[in-house]
Parts: structure tokens; sequence; C-alpha cells
């Protein structure tokens, strides 16, 4: 019986693994509600406000966590701030780490 823990305790956590990778944030799918205001490639400037290319994944989840609180923007801040009230704490590191590739 001691054969056999091992390998199911393997064939277990790889489950486990393979599962969690299934139900990960896709920063891709994402950020198709982005486009619309920050343009396919980020570059677009929204409302006025400075283009998300360049910027680096830990500043947008730290501006997304802030809108989210909304702790964060300026004058036109509601938008985002109702956009980033929908993001799990995966679904904002997954969208910055996106945005900060493109």
């Amino acid at each position: 019986m001691k054969k056999l823990a091992l390998p199911l305790a393997l064939a277990f956590a790889l489950s486990v693994t393979l599962a969690a990778a299934a139900f990960a944030a896709d920063g891709k799918a994402l950020y198709v509600k982005c486009a619309g205001c920050h343009g396919a490639d980020g570059a677009k400037t929204a409302l006025g406000n400075k283009s998300l290319k360049g910027l680096s994944a830990d500043t947008i989840a730290q501006a997304l966590a802030g809108y989210k609180a909304k702790t964060f923007g300026g004058a036109k801040k509601a938008m985002m701030e109702g956009q980033a009230a929908k993001l799990s704490d995966a679904d904002m590191k997954a969208l910055a780490d996106y945005i900060s590739k493109l």
C-alpha cells in the first residue's frame, strides 16, 4: 500500500495544478472590455488620460486595486471604478500582466 501512496499523491497534486491552470484568469480575454477605451494595443488615450502602453504590471495592478477601492483616479474615475469593481485579485493580476506586455 505504501508503494501506491506516493504515485497517488503526485497524481493528485498534478490534477490540482492542471485544474487551477484551467480556471486561471485570462488577461487577454479580460482586456477585450478595456480595448474600447484603451485601444487594442493600449496606446489609445482614454478620456484624455495617458496610454497604458509601456506601464509595468505593478503600476497597472496598483491602479486597478486603487480604482476598485475608490482611492485612485481623477475626476473621470467613475468608469474605471465600475470596471475594476468586477475584477477579482487574480483577474487584476492577469490583466496587469497582459497589458504590461502590449
